[in-house]
């Protein structure tokens, strides 16, 4: 029997749930060998498809899958300018499903190739939210029903969006007051206390959507709340206000949404700016990246909460709870309910039970890939709306 190969690379474009995935298929010389991977970048889904199929695919063929980290670097390295969130996501895709082959010829699950189980499942948190506080508790309350005891909270979207007026002439884009959060937010969470306890532990993703010094003011004024975390403070622009945010406050903070660079995440974990480490995992590369960055965390105190939300596709859901079950400083993993029509296309994706989802025995992933189901829903082409905030004057703010 020769070595084996890498014999060709599929890209997958579909969009269940109105979500445009990625889903990356590396096929190999055993027949029926197959590997999937996530590269769901869902705002630039046609520049990672150009890049696996003209650039990434191309580079790994006829390659051994067996050598995952020398194809990462390579991966990486290939184009020469590298650590942008195109190339990232198209990398992932491939080294995902290398690891899924691995799993498959070794017989067993991801997880155990990273040492086996520190637990059996991963706790989950869920999202709640509304228009108004009453509302807000109520989603809460709903999810508590279910046994879940993690929920990240939000009013009206971002808090803030859409209160203020806009100007004459205001140009398109999603309308955000900043001071409105600071105002809401935290009589949001004395709220949600006074009427649900600290039975409860609260989330809330700020999106990055605020200047420095009022991140500052905002950690330090949900203090007394205390969250499990607060999520996204500040743009990765600006992580090293996080040490101003630790000299005011023992508020837990959470940060990598937007993360694509090892040193945006790297001073983060070895200042001890953040207690949980958020990064999608897509968008640092895949997994290979992930499990050094989980072991870089855990002298330093830092936990795992990989973006979890419904644009990560269920192979990349998946990859996730692997990592869960396997890191020791493993903290909390967000898990956005999946459709019916997701777990049609993904057979072998596991449901949520509770507050956990807990991953199969079966080889790799454990997922299989109905490309039939998938050619149901297509990708439209339009770019985001979403993305484009703007300050109640119509100034452009990241987000």
């Amino acid at each position: 029997m020769g070595t084996l190969r890498i014999t060709g690379v599929e890209t997958c474009l579909t969009a269940p749930n109105t979500q445009r995935l990625i889903v990356v298929r590396v096929h190999t010389s055993e027949p029926g060998l197959v590997g999937l991977g996530c590269a769901t970048y869902t705002q630039r889904h046609l520049a990672v498809k150009a890049a696996l199929d003209h650039h990434i695919g191309p580079y790994v063929i006829g390659r051994d899958p067996n050598d995952i980290e020398d194809l990462w670097q390579g991966m990486m390295v290939n184009g020469y300018w590298r650590n942008g969130p195109v190339l990232n996501n198209a990398i992932s895709g491939i080294d995902m499903a290398l690891w899924d082959i691995k799993g498959k010829l070794a017989n067993m699950p991801c997880y155990q190739l990273w040492g086996g189980k520190c637990r059996p499942g991963a706790r989950v948190y869920r999202h709640a939210g509304g228009r108004e506080a009453a509302e807000v508790i109520d989603s809460v309350r709903r999810i508590m029903e279910t046994g879940c005891r993690h929920v990240r909270v939000q009013l009206g979207g971002y808090v803030g969006a859409g209160v203020q007026a806009r100007p004459k002439n205001a140009p398109e884009g999603v309308y955000f007051d900043d001071k409105e959060k600071l105002r809401r937010l935290p009589s949001l969470l004395e709220a949600i206390r006074n009427e649900l306890g600290d039975e409860v532990e609260l989330i809330h993703d700020v999106h990055e959507r605020l200047a420095p010094i009022d991140a500052v003011w905002l950690a330090r004024a949900v203090e007394p709340y205390r969250l499990f975390f607060l999520e996204d403070l500040l743009a990765p622009e600006d992580i090293a206000w996080f040490a101003q945010v630790r000299s005011v406050c023992s508020t837990a903070l959470a940060m990598g949404e937007l993360f694509n660079h090892p040193h945006e995440y790297v001073p983060c974990v070895t200042n001890r700016w953040i207690d949980f480490i958020r990064v999608h995992l897509s968008q640092i590369g895949g997994v290979t990246p992930a499990l050094k960055l989980a072991h870089l965390c855990g002298p330093f105190g830092v936990r795992t909460a990989w973006h979890g939300p419904a644009d990560v596709s269920p192979v990349g859901m998946v990859a996730g709870l692997h990592l869960d079950v396997s890191c020791h400083n493993y903290g909390i993993q967000e898990w956005g309910v999946r459709t019916a029509d997701e777990h049609e296309m993904f057979p072998g994706l596991p449901a949520l039970e509770g507050a956990y989802v807990y991953p199969t025995d079966k080889p790799g992933w454990g997922l299989e890939f109905d490309e039939k189901v998938a050619a149901k829903f297509p990708c439209d082409d339009s770019n985001p709306t979403w993305t484009v905030s703007r300050l109640p004057d119509g100034t452009l703010w990241r987000p």
